[in-house]
């Protein structure tokens, strides 16, 4: 593991890191069965247990674009983690690269050496939770579903590690933590860094630290469901919100050949082929956006709780988010078992209110709701709570989700009301901007160009429903896609949320029925310029930021991913 990291670390210093030229790049793995070694190929060899396929299309569209394909051989030649460490390895050596390009812009920050003392307790923190899963894997792996595929996760995430340090090919769960397995936990170090002390004094001088509601009110992106009028089609959409640093982005297909478990080797995965949005280095989604071959479609909004109270739920003996939506993106059939999938272990980090949309169960022209359509799940430490809203979104023809709780549970228990009291009705569900913004106009959209249109909607200086009690009194905030940048670093704001900072929704994806047949989904890359103007690196006050590999100029237009050929 130290020979791991160091090799990231000397790439990191001598790389060269030039903007990406548009081009398709391939690799194989070759696996010797007797000697167990993985080896990469640049030709296509006769037999090999994955191939990865890569577009660097950032110039161009704003996004690279990844495909990952293993075959498990005939008779199950090749196993499960065979394939896993497989998947790893063929993206770590293809895409390495823009990973030290993401590392650089997002990563190297994040506890270097020497370490303080709330990175030692978080590095403390993600090696009991490994021990603990590992011995759960050791215990559990051949017979239980869920811990197969944690096995399953982790072994993608060595791969990773080895193909990008280029290490020997070796299946192995020897994984760094603080290495690329950071990026697999991305979502959960929010919470975790806010959990330790950054004090450096003794322990027993050091409390939990209450989680601050003006980073609460950040929020990471907006989603929303529309159903047409005429019932013709669901419409499923989200902005990741996010720094500007992050945005050397991917768009990734993986088509696995796995089993949901070995006790039963002849059921395959039911989500053994994915599509979603991505980052260089993330073995899952991040925003989080997934068209999945069971059917499913999952989306999530963040949620954030100010209630000290909770974090002593937050133990290492769980299985943190990012894990838990792979897994059971991959093994569930409908949104019901995808809840019950995902609330086992809950961390109660990196807490979201998921959307899961079972598009098998949509009918169009059928004005009759078919009961698990949408499956409406939240998460905070402690509780997850989920339940069938296809009722709901029938009733109402939208459900919008803007980073507050809808399950009246949730937003109580995570201290929404008492930021209410103080802040007032930024912090409800039913009356904070986005809310009436999607009351608004979601009715309006009857078409795919009305849809992306109002999730790209920013016009924050005329829009009455983005003002605020600031000075100036409005806020890019306030918008169904941030754009924070815009606001004046010398304006007043009642908490930092609505202030001038490199936030924005930095992305939209859209899928419709008939694109989601073929897993495919529309996007766009960037800050929003439809009523603003595009985002500029050289003219921005934030210019200094890293944003190595990133164009200068943000004004791409909205792509087609296909997901039946994610190189066209």
């Amino acid at each position: 593991m130290a020979a791991a990291r160091q090799a990231f670390r000397i790439f990191l210093a001598l790389s060269v890191l030039p903007i990406i030229a548009a081009k398709v790049s391939q690799l194989w793995v070759i696996f010797d069965n007797e000697k167990e070694i993985f080896q990469i190929s640049e030709q296509q060899p006769a037999d090999y247990v994955a191939v990865a396929s890569l577009a660097n299309t950032i110039n161009e569209t704003g996004w690279a674009k990844l495909d990952v394909t293993t075959h498990a051989g005939p008779n199950r030649k090749y196993n499960d983690s065979v394939q896993a460490y497989a998947a790893g390895f063929v993206e770590g050596h293809l895409t390495r690269s823009l990973m030290t390009m993401h590392w650089t812009n997002t990563g190297a920050w994040v506890c270097p050496e020497p370490m303080t003392a709330q990175c030692i307790q978080l590095k403390q923190f993600l090696q009991k939770n490994m021990d603990w899963m590992l011995d759960n894997i050791n215990t559990f792996s051949f017979s239980s579903p869920f811990w197969h595929h944690v096995r399953l996760f982790l072994e993608q995430s060595a791969g990773l590690q080895d193909g990008y340090a280029k290490m020997p090919g070796k299946l192995n769960l020897n994984i760094d933590i603080m290495g690329v397995y950071s990026w697999q936990v991305g979502g959960d170090f929010e919470t975790l860094l806010n959990l330790f002390p950054t004090s450096s004094s003794s322990s027993s001088d050091q409390k939990v630290k209450t989680p601050d509601p003006m980073a609460m009110g950040t929020g990471h992106c907006s989603a929303l469901l529309r159903l047409l009028p005429d019932y013709s089609d669901l419409y499923v959409a989200q902005d990741t919100w996010s720094d500007f640093s992050s945005m050397l982005r991917m768009l990734k297909r993986y088509s696995f050949e796995m089993i949901k478990f070995p006790e039963d080797p002849s059921t395959p995965a039911p989500g053994n082929t994915m599509t979603f949005s991505s980052y260089p280095g993330a073995l899952y989604s991040g925003d989080d956006f997934y068209t999945i071959s069971s059917g499913l479609l999952t989306q999530e909004t963040t949620i954030s709780y100010s209630n000290s109270a909770l974090s002593k739920y937050i133990q290492p003996t769980s299985v943190l988010e990012g894990i838990r939506t792979m897994v059971a993106n991959r093994l569930a059939a409908s949104g019901r078992e995808w809840a019950q999938i995902f609330s086992l272990s809950n961390s109660g980090t990196y807490n979201n209110e998921w959307m899961v949309v079972d598009y098998k169960l949509f009918e169009p022209g059928s004005k009759e709701p078919i009961k698990g359509l949408f499956t409406l799940l939240e998460q905070i430490p402690g509780t997850i709570v989920f339940e069938d809203m296809t009722e709901y979104l029938y009733k109402n023809m939208y459900f919008g989700s803007y980073n507050t709780p809808y399950f009246p549970e949730i937003f109580n228990k995570s201290g929404q009301p008492a930021l209410v009291a103080k802040f007032g009705d930024w912090f409800t569900y039913e009356r904070t901007p986005r809310a009436l913004i999607f009351k608004r106009d979601a009715p309006k959209v009857n078409d795919l160009t009305a849809m992306i249109k109002l999730m790209r909607y920013n016009n924050f200086k005329h829009d009455p429903l983005s003002q605020c009690n600031c000075t100036p009194p409005y806020s890019g905030e306030n918008a169904i896609a941030a754009r924070c940048d815009l606001n004046p670093a010398s304006g007043t704001y009642p908490f930092s949320a609505l202030g001038h900072r490199p936030h924005a929704a930095t992305d939209m994806k859209v899928t419709t029925f008939d694109l989601f047949k073929s897993l495919s989904f529309q996007a766009q890359s960037g800050p929003t310029f439809d009523d603003l103007p595009a985002f500029q690196w050289s003219t921005s006050s934030y210019k200094d930021n890293s944003h190595v590999g990133h164009p200068d100029v943000w004004k791409f237009p909205v792509i087609t991913f296909n997901g039946a050929n994610p190189m066209q």
